[in-house]
């Protein structure tokens, strides 16, 4: 990944490594609650809320080639049951673990690693930048995996009437008459048959009343 504008140590998802002093081994614990981002989540489907806290719990530890970053984010996360519409909340706890490269880390007297193709290589490392890195991308992804493709209020929901829309789960018994249009001519067709054999049983024909009446 390309260096873009340099980082700015204020923002809370920038972590600043200079305390490891690039000795292999060293080690530092990290706790933090940030406000979280815009957009953190499955977009329209269930995400962070900006601005809700999101605490991370976080191992810097330094090796030859930078430094392996071992963290988990917990925060609240909002969003529809795809089946009923209702709003659904979820406590969510994302892994994730990360190395993030010193810039001159094959210049250091490690082996090179077997020739690839630049472009490749250059998206999957993230760089430390004047021995800060930026946690947002990682953290995304993370929160991303850990997040329900298609969340649901509750594993039985019923859902929503196809017919009215009217949830299911409020009232277990609703249901409508299906009429099949196709049968529906032969349907008016049965009343008129049925109103025809009435007057045959009645062993008048019509009109003759009136006539008598006359």
């Amino acid at each position: 990944m390309a260096l873009n504008a340099r980082l700015d140590h204020r923002n809370p998802l920038v972590f600043d490594t200079h305390e490891l002093g690039r000795r292999p081994g060293a080690m530092l614990r990290l706790t933090r609650t940030i406000e979280a981002p815009v957009d953190l989540g499955i977009q329209g489907v269930i995400g962070v809320p900006e601005g809700a806290p999101v605490e991370l719990e976080l191992r810097l530890e330094s090796v030859m080639e930078g430094v392996l970053v071992t963290g988990t984010a917990r925060a609240s996360a909002k969003g529809e049951c795809v089946r009923c519409l209702e709003p659904v909340e979820q406590v969510l706890e994302a892994d994730f673990q990360e190395m993030f490269s010193y810039p001159d880390a094959d210049d250091r007297g490690r082996p090179k690693a077997e020739p690839v193709d630049d472009a490749e290589d250059d998206e999957d490392t993230l760089p430390l930048e004047d021995g800060l890195f930026d946690l947002e991308p990682v953290l995304r992804d993370a929160v991303v995996l850990a997040l329900p493709m298609q969340p649901v209020c509750q594993d039985d929901c019923l859902g929503l009437c196809s017919e009215c829309g009217a949830r299911l789960a409020d009232d277990p018994d609703h249901h409508h008459d299906a009429l099949d249009i196709r049968w529906a001519a032969l349907q008016g067709l049965a009343g008129s048959l049925e109103d025809g054999e009435k007057d045959e049983l009645s062993g008048a024909e019509p009109g003759v009343d009136e006539k008598q009446e006359k």
